[in-house]
């Protein structure tokens, strides 16, 4: 779709935080980006481990959550689609905007992704976007990193990025998980009944030799962008507005009704 369509991008500043504060600021950037008309992007990173649930993946009772408190890793459910991802070692990015104002579904992931590769080629990482013939899979009990479908970002032919993306209420989330190291199989460690260890997921520190910061990501982002869509993203402050509509949001995505509702 043409640069020209986008409207501006509102760039947040990067902040790492608890997972069901992470969600809750995700679900305000919707609001705030159906409301307002512009593209509210922000990089983020997670205080402890936290394994996320897809919106509508079955997980009742397939996970321990006496396990989960041992070893330390919070739960929480997503509001976009998708299968499991743990969440510690990596680098998350999350995009709302009007729910049209990126095209369709289709044409907004491709469009998101196209920017993620130019930031991930920015800093060394040959990404590219795969296009395998397999088709999505089923929200079920797997790891998200395990199998690369169409349309999702590879690097030395392994699952780089993982993402999802939910439409609802005027607003468009897409938010999704770049590995630094490998943690996905902590997320398997978890489940009631063993499943088989996923692959081995592509990560930043095997195709870097280092560790990137969320910083040194969130500059390559911004300046991606700006390629992609034709203007560059203005750094925007988090008011007081936007920190209010997350707190309302926090307590839902921290009730076991919410996570655990089916």
């Amino acid at each position: 779709m043409s640069n020209s369509v986008s409207p501006p991008w509102h760039l947040l500043p990067v902040l790492t935080r608890p997972g069901a504060e992470n969600m809750a600021l995700d679900e305000a950037m919707s609001e705030r980006a159906r409301d307002s008309g512009v593209v509210l992007a922000r990089v983020y990173g997670w205080t402890r481990p936290t394994l996320s649930l897809g919106r509508n993946q079955r997980a009742a009772g397939l996970y321990d959550v006496e396990e989960a408190r041992h070893r330390g890793v919070d739960i929480v459910r997503r509001p976009t689609g998708g299968r499991a991802v743990l969440h510690w070692r990596e680098i998350t990015y999350a995009v709302a905007a009007p729910e049209n104002a990126l095209g369709t579904l289709r044409q907004a992931y491709g469009a998101m992704n196209d920017a993620l590769v130019l930031a991930l080629r920015t800093l060394g990482v040959d990404a590219h976007v795969a296009n395998p013939e397999s088709r999505p899979p089923r929200p079920g009990p797997g790891a998200c990193f395990e199998d690369p479908v169409a349309g999702e970002i590879v690097a030395a032919g392994r699952k780089l990025v993982g993402s999802a993306q939910h439409r609802a209420d005027g607003a468009l989330l897409q938010h999704g998980s770049i590995l630094i190291d490998d943690d996905q199989p902590l997320a398997n460690a978890l489940l009631v009944t063993a499943q088989p260890a996923p692959p081995p997921a592509a990560t930043l520190r095997s195709l870097m030799s280092r560790a990137p910061s969320l910083g040194e990501f969130d500059a390559a982002w911004a300046t991606a962008i700006a390629e992609r869509f034709g203007h560059r993203p203005c750094r925007t402050a988090l008011d007081e507005a936007l920190e209010e509509r997350a707190r309302k949001a926090a307590a839902h995505y921290a009730s076991d009704g919410w996570t655990w509702r089916r």
